[in-house]
């Protein structure tokens, strides 16, 4: 006579858990911060056809790490809702917040009732009038939501990146400030920072000073590499931060920088 087999729930929910964080952490990072005309995204991503950032409505863009088919899922029907609902009503009933619960229940639905959850990890932003309006939601593989305010960081080795932030973020950043903030704080994902270049970065913002209805812009091309400067790097402290930086270590570096050639890309993951 066999025995059934039975796992208890709490240990389904643990497992689900851990796979869909493995996966997550495979990713490559994005850092999504609020700089004072707006919300940058910065993803290290060499892809320039498979985008982890994106628009979804007039004022709300989309920012995404994981498995790409899974949140690509996720943006599309995100934009069909949007649509819809603007459509149907008005514009401005098209709330991040209201796309944020509907992907809070849709990634709760699957965690719970599949017996694979999606490995991804997603933000919401929508840029406000001012500052104090803009508004940012990060929602993990099982449902849960966060309300987040400055900064957030999603896959890879997040923490670290994180704590970077912590230490050299501040508000009212202008948009080249930030951009080097954010792309400094990826490269230093390990104990040995990283130099990141402008061809393997996706870079986009919400701009609430443009005219146009819709505020979402790429940044490429020679614009990014403006905004990133002359000489800057990952392993830079941008627009002297911290006290550890100074006008004369920064020369320096750039002579290093321009008298030796660049290493080879050696990134990985997704």
């Amino acid at each position: 006579m066999s025995v059934p087999f039975y796992v208890s729930p709490e240990q389904i929910i643990k497992d689900k858990a851990d796979y869909a964080r493995k996966g997550i952490a495979r990713g490559r990072s994005v850092a999504v911060l609020q700089y004072t005309d707006g919300i940058l995204f910065v993803a290290e991503n060499p892809s320039r056809a498979l985008h982890k950032v994106s628009e979804i409505y007039d004022r709300i863009a989309f920012a995404a790490v994981g498995k790409y088919n899974e949140f690509e899922n996720l943006r599309v029907a995100g934009i069909r809702l949007a649509d819809l609902r603007g459509y149907s009503f008005d514009r401005r009933d098209v709330t991040v917040r209201n796309l944020a619960n509907a992907y809070a229940q849709t990634l709760g639905t699957i965690f719970t009732e599949t017996s694979k959850p999606y490995e991804v990890e997603i933000v919401v932003a929508e840029v406000g009038d001012d500052a104090s309006a803009d508004q940012m939601y990060r929602l993990t593989f099982d449902g849960s939501v966060g309300d987040e305010h400055g900064f957030v960081v999603m896959g890879g080795s997040a923490e670290n990146i994180s704590t970077y932030l912590e230490a050299q973020y501040a508000e009212g950043l202008d948009l080249a400030p930030a951009v080097r903030l954010a792309v400094s704080a990826i490269g230093h994902d390990s104990d040995e920072p990283r130099e990141i270049s402008a061809e393997q970065l996706e870079v986009a913002i919400l701009d609430r000073t443009r005219s146009q209805t819709r505020k979402f812009k790429r940044v490429t091309g020679s614009r990014l590499s403006e905004l990133l400067g002359a000489g800057a790097s990952a392993g830079a402290t941008p627009g002297g931060s911290s006290g550890k930086s100074s006008s004369k270590s920064t020369a320096k570096a750039s002579t290093k920088a321009s008298d030796k050639p660049q290493p080879p890309d050696s990134s990985q993951g997704s």
